[in-house]
């Protein structure tokens, strides 16, 4: 696999650095050094924070439809096994692009180019993917955020203190995944306590927790007392929080898109989460990651 020195951001708050691999954001540390993400230890995950392109989730089958072909796409696309050109490269900023070549038109035939930048502000990280319609013809997609937290934090609290408070009231059920990965239809009583989620591994014994119907556009992540995590994402329509039991990390991942309901068949532009983007025209979105 392709390999690229990680670029490096630094305020006087926060250090970051990216994997050009996948645009991956793949370490976050505090001003006295303490790893915030999840260190991507492959005997357990080997993602850290990957980038979902041009799906989000499986595909019924492994395969999709597009008009009169069929494609094959594994689970979250391609994106994050792709080597992202470095555009910019500062002290505080990065831009990372991706465009779309032999490999990803046997499987994805649209033109696109992806962009994904990186600012770093003081105690904020800013996050944003902009997907690019290069072809003549409109393009379908979904992207999605996916980066892994530390669980516990690094200050020194322990794991079964840890909980997403959610910044308003989350009543509405929610959804989660078979055993093939594709979405069940059913709606299911939310773990949500007003806007109180307290983390425990049993809630990720069938996988991700999956809101469809959300009413926050931020949340903060920590525990009883020391820092937290603010994550926003002012325009993402589902959000997914997941976790291997056990695991010492969560992800909370903000997604334009969703995994194939069961039963899917239709055409790939009717899968639910894919967005269109015409000719010429782009699709931004955006994450923020405050340290609290």
């Amino acid at each position: 696999m392709p390999t690229s020195p990680w670029i490096t951001l630094r305020s006087d708050r926060l250090s970051v650095e990216v994997d050009p691999l996948g645009a991956q954001l793949s370490s976050l540390r505090d001003e006295a050094g303490r790893d915030l993400l999840w260190n991507g230890d492959p005997s357990v995950w080997a993602g850290r924070a990957p980038l979902l392109f041009p799906i989000v989730g499986a595909l019924a089958g492994g395969r999709y439809r597009l008009g009169p072909s069929s494609y094959a796409l594994s689970r979250h696309g391609f994106a994050r096994g792709k080597l992202f050109d470095v555009v910019e490269s500062t002290t505080e900023q990065a831009l990372f692009r991706l465009t779309a070549d032999e490999a990803t038109l046997a499987v994805y035939p649209f033109h696109f180019g992806l962009e994904v930048r990186f600012a770093l502000q003081g105690t904020t990280l800013s996050l944003s993917a902009q997907i690019q319609n290069l072809g003549g013809d409109e393009l379908f997609a979904s992207v999605g955020f996916h980066p892994a937290f530390r669980w516990p934090l690094p200050f020194d609290r322990p794991r079964a203190s840890h909980f997403i408070e959610f910044d308003d009231p989350e009543f509405a059920p929610i959804r989660r995944l078979d055993s093939q990965g594709l979405l069940r239809p059913e709606r299911i009583e939310t773990p949500v306590s007003e806007r109180l989620l307290v983390l425990e591994d049993t809630l990720f014994q069938d996988d991700v927790i999956i809101f469809d119907d959300l009413r926050s556009r931020s949340l903060t992540y920590g525990a009883d007392a020391g820092p937290r995590i603010r994550v926003s994402y002012p325009d993402a329509p589902y959000l997914g929080l997941w976790t291997k039991p056990g695991a010492p990390f969560i992800c909370i991942e903000p997604w334009h898109g969703v995994a194939d309901p069961v039963g899917f068949s239709g055409d790939f532009t009717a899968k639910p989460g894919v967005f269109g983007v015409a000719a010429g025209e782009s699709m931004r979105t955006r994450m923020e990651i405050t340290l609290l």
